[in-house]
């Protein structure tokens, strides 16, 4: 499958490197010069969950005049929109574009740039990505990769791109309930994302902390609440043990918000716990706990002098 990667961060790269590892024609677009160089004189170096590799790609700072038959958007979610929009010289008439971002928010920007009706949302849980430096990606984990049609993507679509991802390694599987897929995934995301950057903990030290593992845990169950009163079908019964078996699979990993802080770069909060509170009030709740991780996050952001996403 010709398969094109907009936004090639820590996540995008672990797509690309697996992809591209089982002859898929996997080029990638993205603004960090360094990064693309690296990728493009060497290939990409792939460590971690999946084991140690070197794999060629094409790389690009800007995107080609090429029509491919899968686009990936990895971008951040506040990027997701401008990303997609981008990617359009890369449409013909039967591409699919599958949107990976955390939270919730962010498919919609996609759907109004390339139409409704390609258009697959995806929700990648447990990698725990990194970009150690230019041309090299890391993950501690790959649990899991679901997709499912935003709006009107045939069942056939869906299946071909999930056959693409299974045969690179990865645990993938279309599913009908999108939004559920998404509201657990959530779930876990407030869990670690402002705990962890708050505290400076990796997910397995804000499990084991006194303090800050019951924090973690009520921002959990207070997002669980919320998606129940929002009539969202979940399966999950249990929010922490739900959290904490994700928790379980990445306990090294830094979640992407703390990643972003240590660069001095706001963060995606407003689409994690910043999230939880939006919900709450389209159902007339309240969700004190997710909106005061917001706040706290948001504060020292208040800081920072780039909003640059690699």
């Amino acid at each position: 499958m010709k398969i094109a990667i907009i936004g090639c961060g820590a996540m995008g790269s672990v797509y690309a490197g697996l992809l591209g590892s089982r002859g898929n024609d996997v080029l990638v677009v993205d603004h960090w010069a360094e990064h693309i160089q690296a990728m493009a004189d060497k290939g990409l170096h792939l460590t971690g969950a999946s084991g140690d590799r070197q794999v060629t790609l094409r790389a690009y700072s800007d995107v080609p005049q090429e029509t491919v038959d899968l686009v990936i958007i990895a971008s951040k979610a506040a990027q997701a929109g401008a990303a997609a929009r981008q990617a359009r010289p890369l449409l013909g008439p039967s591409t699919v574009v599958l949107t990976i971002q955390n939270g919730l928010g962010s498919a919609d920007d996609v759907a109004q740039a390339v139409g409704a009706e390609r258009l697959a949302i995806g929700i990648a849980a447990a990698f725990g990505a990194s970009l150690p430096q230019a041309g090299h990606a890391h993950h501690n984990g790959m649990a899991a990769v679901r997709m499912g049609a935003y709006a009107t993507l045939g069942t056939a679509s869906l299946e071909r791109v999930a056959a693409v991802w299974q045969d690179a390694g990865f645990n993938a599987e279309p599913v009908q309930d999108v939004a559920a897929m998404q509201w657990e995934k959530l779930i876990c995301n407030v869990a670690y994302s402002a705990p962890c950057t708050l505290s400076g903990l990796t997910v397995g030290q804000v499990m084991a902390d006194t303090h800050i593992s019951g924090v973690s845990q009520a921002a959990a169950t207070e997002a669980w609440q919320i998606a129940r009163a929002r009539g969202i079908a979940l399966s999950v019964t249990d929010p922490i043990a739900h959290v904490q078996a994700f928790g379980a699979r990445i306990p090294d990993a830094k979640p992407s918000v703390m990643l972003d802080h240590e660069r001095g770069r706001i963060s995606e909060i407003d689409y994690i716990n910043g999230a939880i509170a939006k919900e709450a009030g389209k159902c007339s709740k309240a969700a004190p706990v997710n909106a005061t991780l917001t706040a706290l996050v948001k504060q020292r952001e208040s800081s920072f002098t780039t909003a640059r996403t690699r």
